[in-house]
């Protein structure tokens, strides 16, 4: 993408309604992503429900600028509290906190204001650099390669997001495929798994899938332990100086392309970026021993890679229609509702629509650099309303936002039947994203595994011979194969036949 055509498009969006909506869905993330319990994949699908009668390039603004500024948002309670306000700031409270309690818990929210704002501007150049780049190479994508993509995209998020049992994440992953296969078939309109009922025959909507999933269950999780939270500590100095900053260039940069990388590949998501970003500036810390004290490095790291890992995962979305976190995943199916077909023909069909969601991206990111500056002491009231006033009000928008895509009493139904689903899922260590991203990519896998038989009057050659087929097989059993214990039994055999022999 050339830097014409992004200041163009930038330049386009520089309106006040499109200014207005940047802000208020910014500052909406931030809330949401500060509220610990709730995460930035529930305030998105909240809102693509919410704004699906708005105009599509209004939608885009909204829901980007929700997803930027929930990831930063869960920075405050991690910091103040000790508590990470959505799964991507855990490792934010490692140094956040400790910081808070020995009296720099101003200094602390500003270098994580300032550590995401550079994140997400590092995540949204590579988002500009690398997905023409890779769409060229999507376009070499067969039917076939489609679907060994989204078998390889759910096998690496259940393994990612179950590290203890990575059999969980499978299963839920292939339940999602399952899910995503119940009505009728698109090439002869058979039903599947509708038993005759009606309301199944045009499939499960994927909004109340989503907002049950992840709002619901949510709300279940967070009313079974209400807990009100007190901030003890006082906030003073904010902004950071940029010497400071500048004394932590390589931990930025590494934690910025970690995060990026992390962020392409499919369901993996912006906690594990961070984590990982955490673990590398530690090992490459000349002061390991201050981790975990409050070191100002521990905070950038973890704060750089998580929404780096934004602008990371969007690529995919653009480029394969394949999501690389969950809330990239509510993004990719907002666009489908908006009519916006992501993939390889994307570049054809929509030239400009990378750049304008570039733009769109740094818009956000200027937002929330300013309300994540300015707005410091109002924002830390929000963390003291009581849980029992802000959870039915979070409730009802969410059955509003299930009922105003199709207007069907059944989708309210579908949402609190996903809610309870995914609160057992939670209760019994069953990833979500898994179950969604199948659910997503179940449609794609589908159709590209029937084409890919027409075509081939029904042999699976072409899935195993193709060299692009080929790649993603060997990923995906290198990924299953060093999970399920097989290599540590062949260690262990080896190791006891040369103690025989010795």
């Amino acid at each position: 993408m050339s830097p014409r055509v992004f200041l163009t498009e930038f330049i386009a969006l520089l309106d006040a309604r499109t200014i207005f909506n940047a802000f208020w869905a910014t500052g909406f993330g931030i809330i949401v992503g500060m509220l610990p319990g709730l995460t930035a994949t529930m305030g998105v699908a909240l809102l693509t429900g919410l704004t699906f009668r708005f105009a599509t390039d209004q939608t885009m603004v909204i829901l980007i600028a929700t997803y930027v500024g929930a990831i930063y948002g869960g920075s405050r309670s991690a910091i103040l509290l000790n508590i990470p306000g959505t799964p991507a700031n855990a490792a934010t409270c490692l140094d956040g906190n400790p910081l808070a309690r020995r009296g720099e818990a101003g200094y602390a929210i500003g270098l994580a204001s300032t550590s995401s704002g550079i994140g997400t501007f590092f995540g949204l150049i590579c988002l500009a650099i690398f997905s023409p780049l890779l769409g060229k190479i999507a376009l070499q994508f067969g039917s076939w390669e489609f679907f060994v993509l989204a078998v390889f995209g759910i096998v690496i998020c259940g393994n990612l997001t179950a590290p203890k049992d990575p059999l969980k994440g499978w299963i839920a992953g292939f339940i999602g495929l399952l899910l995503s296969q119940i009505g009728q078939e698109p090439i002869q309109a058979y039903p599947r798994f509708t038993f005759g009922e009606l309301q199944l025959m045009g499939g499960l909507s994927l909004i109340p899938v989503l907002v049950g999933t992840y709002g619901v269950s949510e709300i279940i999780g967070v009313m079974k332990s209400p807990i009100d939270y007190v901030v003890h500590t006082k906030v003073t100095r904010v902004i950071p100086s940029i010497r400071d900053l500048l004394s932590h260039w390589k931990t930025i940069v590494r934690s910025g392309i970690i995060g990026v990388i992390v962020g392409a590949i499919p369901g993996v998501g912006e906690d594990t970026a961070a984590w990982i970003s955490y673990d590398f500036a530690k090992r490459f810390s000349k002061h390991p021993e201050e981790f975990g004290k409050g070191a100002h490095d521990g905070l950038i790291a973890s704060e750089t890679g998580n929404n780096a890992c934004v602008g990371g995962a969007i690529i995919p979305v653009l480029t394969l229609a394949v999501p690389g976190s969950a809330p990239a995943a509510v993004l990719l199916a907002a666009m489908w509702l908006h009519g916006i077909r992501p993939g390889p023909l994307l570049p054809i069909e929509q030239p400009t629509f990378i750049a304008t969601v570039t733009g769109i991206f740094m818009l956000a990111t200027i937002a929330m650099v300013i309300i994540g500056l300015s707005l410091v002491r109002p924002l830390v009231k929000i963390l003291q309303v009581p849980r029992t006033i802000l959870m039915p009000i979070i409730f009802v928008l969410c059955g509003v936002g299930s009922f105003a895509i199709n207007g069907r009493l059944f989708d309210v139904y579908l949402m609190l039947l996903f809610g309870v689903i995914g609160f057992l899922m939670r209760e019994n260590s069953f990833p979500a994203a898994p179950l969604v991203l199948g659910f997503i990519l179940g449609p794609m896998a589908d159709d590209n595994l029937r084409r890919a038989l027409i075509l081939t009057d029904g042999s699976i050659l072409p899935f195993l011979n193709r060299p692009i087929c080929q790649v993603l097989w060997v990923m995906t059993f290198a990924v299953i194969i060093s999970r399920s214990g097989l290599i540590p039994a062949i260690r262990r055999k080896i190791r006891v036949q040369k103690s025989s022999n010795n």
